[in-house]
């Protein structure tokens, strides 16, 4: 693997970048042009890849008439999550950071990302601290990660976790290429799951790094379709990776929520359409990971 550089100068800067960015975006032109200039602002000036989702509004043309310098991927149809898996691809640096086309990173974490990742050999993704909005409020996900019960082992730089929010992780291209990156089962929301699991199923470390900051600036609005499609993916995520008992009690659960939840229902119908392609992807994770995400529920009742 080729070793980063992520400078010998003051905290942020680069002589070479090791981090690229991949921002997947979809019909948000305005608030991803928001994104791309705080990105540019960067101190580590890092590569920027924007994959474009299909957009049917001026996204393409705005970045190609205001940020050249930014590298287009444009798809034909919308991926989902998937276009972060293009991303990773088109780009040859040694870790990837993740922004979507509402967040970016602080000036210096994508330096101090690459630091921690050069000395434990064995990370394969940072999930980064979050803080929300105009007044940078930290999102209640870095409590929850924080006080992840897996604890701390000598190999890893914070607490082990299994799950992260996808626009404020930083990845060692291998090893996300090795874990086969977002699962075409999944599309989108909720994502993050099972790649946390199949990363961590091949013997790559995941964990918080607080000092590793994202800002998140996720607009208004209604949440019942991504409610839906998380309650989806959070039962196709049982059913890909978690023992059948496990997967049917999930199953069982969503039906009877469904009578009078219409979240639920949309989730318990598309994920029985998609249930077909989950089995063929049926890989249970091993029994020392299954207990692991066991004691993850378990902090989660708590």
């Amino acid at each position: 693997m080729r070793q980063a550089t992520a400078g010998n100068g003051a905290e942020g800067t680069a002589a070479t970048p090791a981090v690229g960015v991949v921002v997947a975006t979809r019909n948000r032109a305005d608030s991803l042009a928001v994104t791309l200039r705080n990105l540019l602002d960067l101190p580590e000036r890092p590569e920027i890849v924007v994959v474009d989702n299909a957009s049917t509004d001026h996204t393409r043309a705005m970045v190609a008439e205001r940020f050249p310098e930014v590298r287009t991927l444009p798809l034909a149809v919308n991926r989902g999550a998937l276009a972060r898996n293009d991303g990773v691809r088109a780009l040859d640096t040694p870790y990837v950071a993740f922004s979507d086309d509402d967040s970016w990173w602080h000036p210096g974490s994508l330096a101090r990302a690459a630091r921690i990742l050069d000395a434990h050999p064995r990370l394969g993704l940072i999930a980064a601290g979050i803080l929300v909005g105009p007044d940078d409020e930290p999102d209640p996900l870095n409590d929850v990660l924080a006080a992840s019960p897996l604890g701390r082992v000598h190999d890893l730089p914070g607490p082990q976790v299994l799950g992260y929010l996808g626009c404020a992780a930083v990845t060692r291209r291998e090893a996300y290429l090795d874990a086969g990156g977002y699962h075409p089962v999944l599309f989108f929301g909720g994502e993050e799951t099972l790649l946390a699991y199949d990363l961590a199923a091949r013997g790559w470390g995941v964990a918080y790094c607080p000092e590793v900051v994202a800002h998140h600036h996720p607009a208004g609005g209604p949440r019942a379709g991504r409610r839906a499609r998380e309650l989806r993916n959070e039962l196709l995520t049982a059913w890909l990776r978690r023992p059948l008992p496990t997967a049917l009690r999930r199953t069982a659960r969503l039906a009877v929520a469904a009578r009078s939840d219409i979240s639920a229902r949309e989730a318990l119908s598309d994920a029985l359409a998609r249930l077909p392609a989950s089995l063929r992807f049926r890989d249970p994770l091993p029994p020392y990971l299954e207990r692991a995400v066991r004691r993850l529920e378990g902090q989660r009742a708590s």
